[in-house]
């Protein structure tokens, strides 16, 4: 198969808005992170603080999930 100027500068284009595309996914699983984290922390320091009481646990629970899967899609 045989390809021109055109097609290869559409392909050019196209891996470049994939390229682009995928950067933007990743900046923001990073920023979900570091929010992800940040809100772990907080729970954290709350708790320690004697303001969360233990049967709200669930909560922490829930973020520290979501911490993994964020993670996880990384490989």
């Amino acid at each position: 198969m045989q390809y021109n100027s055109n097609d290869l500068n559409k392909e050019s284009q196209l891996l470049k808005h994939q390229a682009e595309v995928l950067s933007g996914i990743i900046d923001s699983k990073e920023q979900y992170r570091k929010l992800t984290k940040a809100a772990i922390a907080r729970w954290i320091k709350d708790f320690q603080d004697g303001r969360i009481e233990i049967n709200t646990v669930d909560d922490l629970t829930k973020l520290i999930k979501l911490d993994l899967e964020l993670q996880a899609e990384d490989f």
